[in-house]
């Protein structure tokens, strides 16, 4: 079995910007390669994990979620730290978008993405990391005996200065970006 670096998407890997309704407002933290690179070079798989409610809500197409993920996955090839998957959750109950308009099991913090990524990549999760800048990144990823970080990129600063006390849950980790996260894991000081 394999350890991996699960990510959440936008606020980690990307600016926040609300929701991404065209290819234009998709930008790639200057970081985030160099950060994919010191991962990959630790032997995790690179899996990116994100809720899309925007497509419920009928904020952006399927065309539109399709060439992000596309573009995120050509640059990251062209960086040399190709990407192993993206799993995506569309779902959103009581959603415009009546096909998306369901509970599931995969939006986060439930854990179907990560189950199913866990299958089909062979996945040790004990051995893995979940990498996201909200606290229910750090729920989704203690649910399944993960490792969590916190980056204070994206929602991760407000959130972790005005709400941590409030947490039943913490970080194991709280970087200031996804570089900061990379050196934290791979090279542990002390």
């Amino acid at each position: 079995m394999e350890k991996a670096i699960f990510l959440d998407r936008d606020g980690t890997i990307n600016e926040e910007m609300g929701y991404i309704n065209h290819i234009s407002r998709f930008h790639i933290f200057p970081f985030t390669f160099e950060a994919l690179k010191v991962f990959k070079k630790c032997g995790y798989k690179l899996v990116v994990i994100t809720n899309q409610a925007g497509l419920a809500r009928g904020y952006f197409s399927e065309d539109v979620l399709r060439d992000v993920h596309g573009m995120l996955e050509k640059r990251a090839r062209d960086a040399g730290v190709p990407l192993d998957k993206i799993y995506f959750c569309p779902h959103l109950p009581g959603a415009p978008v009546k096909k998306y308009d369901r509970m599931c099991n995969c939006r986060k913090p439930k854990t179907g993405m990560l189950e199913q990524a866990r299958d089909e990549l062979n996945i040790d999760l004990s051995r893995s990391v979940m990498i996201g800048d909200r606290y229910k990144d750090v729920l989704f990823g203690k649910k399944m005996g993960l490792k969590t970080v916190m980056v204070l990129t994206g929602y991760g600063k407000g959130e972790y200065t005005y709400q941590k006390e409030q947490w039943k849950e913490k970080p194991d980790i709280v970087a200031d970006n996804l570089l900061d996260a990379a050196m934290k894991i791979c090279q542990p000081k002390g």
